[in-house]
């Protein structure tokens, strides 16, 4: 439909054709030079050490999460709002997988909920191995608090950054790692920047980053430093662990380095739409999304709640009338707990009451590059129209 508009698409320029025919005319199509260079690109944006490029952010937080040793008997932590992946890595490693309920303003995991549970988990001695921190819409978690949290009761830190490339938290890059031991980031065509499909883990520990490269590629090293017994020759590989093929293309890394030359262009654009609606929507009966003060979000999503309250219409409603007028909102997330996979696991409605209020009222708002301010003026006059 020419006149639909999406929740979020992508934004390709000539430049990053050029960069992806490049490669398609060079030698190497995959594990060539253009990943180091998307790899390094990140790293440097972020302030961060390493970086290593996989298949999606799936595949990351997969990896992550083996890189610090979860497996079975232990536990993993994350929001109830997030894509299920942010959970099912812990399942993938034969962890377990509970939840920590949202904050009210921000719709990200609540600290204060975090260390209660916390508190009550020590006592019955079942602390989480990892915790998930997700960065909904592309606002940073309170980083600083949940690393404290980590040093007194002994998980590691992960985070979920596939909406917060670009973001800020205390005037520093969302993927510093400053306060966690890894970062996540997604690359699918609705986020900020994307490869196609893909994604990446950022990290500063050398460690960890010798395990993700090798769990990316099957678990195999060609360093004869980490080899057990002499290397037979310059074609010499070993499997030293049991890996994956969670590689990224030079294909794809050439269209996500010729992006990240665009980030903040992105970002800034993304910035000015979301003050727009600040603006416009400031008079209807719906509640603004939140800014906490030590974030800058890069605004992957513009999510709404409805004041049901003081509307004559359902939220099924709201959202269908606009679906109906072309408008392609969506709602992030459906709470994982509530999933059929994740209630035979013994979860319920009821288990985390804040996000299952989210999730009755949310609705996302298109929010993109190319979102012209015509078509926002557009959004805004049918969801009046709709609930006035």
């Amino acid at each position: 439909m020419s006149d639909f508009i999406p929740y979020g698409r992508q934004n390709i320029n000539q430049q990053d054709i050029d960069a992806v025919i490049e490669v398609l005319r060079s030698d190497w199509l995959t594990q060539g030079p253009t990943i180091e260079r998307f790899e390094q690109s990140v790293a440097d944006y972020c302030g961060v050490k390493y970086a290593v490029a996989v298949s999606s952010a799936t595949a990351a937080l997969h990896i992550a999460c083996l890189a610090v040793g979860l497996g079975t008997g232990d536990i993993l932590w994350t929001s109830p709002n997030t894509f299920v992946a942010s959970a099912n890595c812990g399942l993938y490693c034969g962890a377990e997988v509970d939840f920590v309920d949202i904050d009210p303003h921000t719709y990200n995991l609540s600290v204060a909920a975090l260390e209660q549970k916390l508190i009550q988990s020590q006592r019955e001695g079942k602390l989480p191995k990892v915790v998930v921190p997700v960065h909904l819409a592309g606002q940073s978690c309170e980083m600083e608090k949940i690393g404290a949290l980590s040093r007194k009761y002994g998980f590691a830190v992960l985070e979920d950054a596939s909406h917060a490339i670009g973001a800020k938290y205390q005037g520093k890059s969302v993927g510093n790692c400053q306060f966690s031991d890894m970062a996540v980031f997604s690359f699918h065509p609705v986020k900020i920047i994307t490869t196609g499909e893909g994604g990446m883990v950022v990290t500063n520990r050398s460690d960890l980053y010798e395990k993700l490269i090798r769990l990316r590629t099957h678990g195999i090293t060609r360093n004869p430093e980490l080899m057990q017994g002499e290397s037979h020759g310059l074609w010499y590989y070993q499997q030293l662990e049991l890996g994956f093929n969670y590689r990224m293309t030079d294909i794809q890394s050439a269209l996500g380095a010729s992006q990240m030359q665009r980030l903040d262009e992105f970002v800034s654009r993304r910035r000015i739409l979301a003050d727009r609606y600040n603006q416009m929507l400031a008079n209807l009966p719906v509640t603004l999304p939140w800014q906490h003060p030590d974030t800058e979000s890069s605004w992957h999503l513009y999510v709404i709640r409805l004041q049901l309250d003081k509307i004559i219409k359902t939220h099924r409603q709201v959202f269908e009338e606009l679906r109906q007028a072309a408008i392609g909102v969506n709602l992030h997330y459906i709470p994982v707990h509530t999933q059929p996979y994740y209630q035979k696991l013994g979860f319920k409605w009821g288990d985390f009451p804040q996000v299952e209020q989210y999730y009755q009222e949310a609705i996302s708002l298109p929010l993109y590059y190319d979102l012209t301010e015509e078509n926002q003026n557009h959004v805004v006059a049918v969801l009046r129209e709709i609930i006035k």
